[in-house]
């Protein structure tokens, strides 16, 4: 759970998550030096309180990309089994998680939270980006091949396997896009969308962002070798 500036949702979704029935559940925030406000204080205190969250400063961070994986990386570090990736300013809800746990329990390799499928939705969100993560899934279908409701979510679930056999430190994207990323990489996998309720932030999309996603998305189907992804 890549966090940043997040001091005024970041103990109501620690509280929510730390509230469902799994004691096996472990929560690993991943904070760097974009964060200016008191959200590592706060996530030091959970810290103190339980040993289910962990505190994680990621010194040579390049962009949320950067912390999902590094984030895989600890947990795979730490013995997890399965691994949940989430944002943590509360535009994912903590309540859906049972729904990935239940559908790697009924044996998916790769489930994706998806806005776009029966019963998903995207509040909050302007038209101009509701157009874009719309339209970035359909291109990103068009191009690799792919056949997903939704290819930008960052709401998804994996079995340890998935992750251990990818080259983690050869994915292209520092973005947003890393999300199309995983999905063309894990598409042989056995995978499965579930519906997420998305609330949008008040963060802006830099054009920056759209430009780097569209160049990276070209490449893609030459860089797949270098994940080295081992299929079952």
């Amino acid at each position: 759970m890549p966090v940043a500036n997040e001091e005024n949702t970041m103990a109501k979704v620690l509280d929510e998550i730390l509230a469902l029935p799994y004691d096996n559940l472990y929560v690993y925030p991943i904070l760097d030096s974009y964060t200016k406000d008191h959200t590592e204080d706060i996530v030091k205190e959970y810290e103190k309180k339980t040993d289910r969250v962990k505190d994680i400063f990621f010194k040579d961070s390049c962009g949320v990309a950067s912390c999902y994986l590094y984030g895989f990386k600890c947990a795979l570090t730490d013995g997890a089994e399965r691994i949940i990736e989430m944002d943590g300013g509360g535009s994912h809800l903590p309540s859906e998680i049972p729904q990935f746990i239940e559908k790697l329990d009924e044996g998916y390799d790769c489930v994706w939270g998806s806005r776009f499928c029966e019963g998903g939705c995207l509040e909050n969100k302007s038209l101009y980006r509701k157009v874009l993560s719309k339209g970035g899934t359909i291109l990103s279908n068009l191009v690799l091949g792919t056949d997903l409701e939704d290819m930008t979510s960052g709401f998804e679930a994996f079995q340890r396997p998935v992750l251990e056999n990818m080259n983690i430190d050869k994915f292209l994207s520092t973005g947003h896009m890393y999300q199309t990323e995983m999905r063309y990489y894990c598409r042989a996998f056995k995978t499965i969308e579930v519906p997420i309720h998305y609330i949008a932030s008040s963060s802006s999309l830099k054009m920056k962002s759209v430009t780097e996603a569209l160049s990276i998305l070209f490449k893609l189907k030459n860089h797949e070798n270098e994940v080295v992804i081992t299929y079952k």
